[in-house]
């Protein structure tokens, strides 16, 4: 258990420009991922999925990324259109969280995109305990329905965010944490 709090404790993101090779092979991936799914889930409607993007599927999603910038901004500089096509190609592996939410009888929306928020947690939390550092985005794209169409997504789902996952070549210093007077409150 102390090695478990000492992660939540310590854990900070690592900016993609910082994680490098090796990610996580496909073994190690499941099992992050089958722990990134141990959240809780009202209804056991598993409002969330992941896509894996992974080797040459970064720089393919990275056009798309490239070409939706490029069409919003006729005159954008060739480096940052070169910016734009390497948003998912610094980390070995990024993982897209898909938030399902919506409409239920009995399930409130709000539970389910917070379900949604559990996993992408548990998926950074179980990445890091597997030993490889990662950071949780969204960014314009993760925004954009043209980019959220390429990546087959459903016009009623969302992105919850890119985990991008890799091995930190260097770990940036840790920035201010709340005070807990300033955020708990004991009645």
């Amino acid at each position: 258990m102390t090695a478990t709090l000492d992660l939540l404790k310590t854990r900070r993101s690592v900016p993609p420009a910082l994680l490098d090779e090796p990610g996580p092979d496909r073994a190690q991936l499941d099992t992050i991922l089958a722990a990134a799914s141990r959240v809780p889930d009202h209804g056991k409607l598993a409002p969330w999925r992941f896509i894996v993007v992974a080797g040459e599927a970064r720089e393919r999603v990275g056009e798309v990324i490239a070409a939706t910038f490029a069409a919003d901004n006729p005159d954008a500089a060739p480096e940052r259109l070169a910016q734009e096509r390497a948003r998912l190609t610094h980390a070995p592996v990024v993982v897209a969280v898909v938030s399902r939410a919506g409409p239920h009888v009995k399930i409130p929306e709000w539970e389910q995109v917070l379900s949604a928020g559990a996993a992408t947690m548990n998926l950074v939390i179980a990445a890091n305990a597997a030993g490889f550092a990662t950071s949780w985005l969204t960014e314009w794209f993760a925004y954009d329905r043209r980019v959220l169409d390429s990546l087959g997504l459903a016009p009623t789902e969302k992105l919850a965010g890119f985990v991008h996952i890799g091995r930190a070549r260097e770990v940036p210093s840790d920035r201010p944490r709340p005070a807990l007077d300033e955020i708990v409150t004991y009645l």
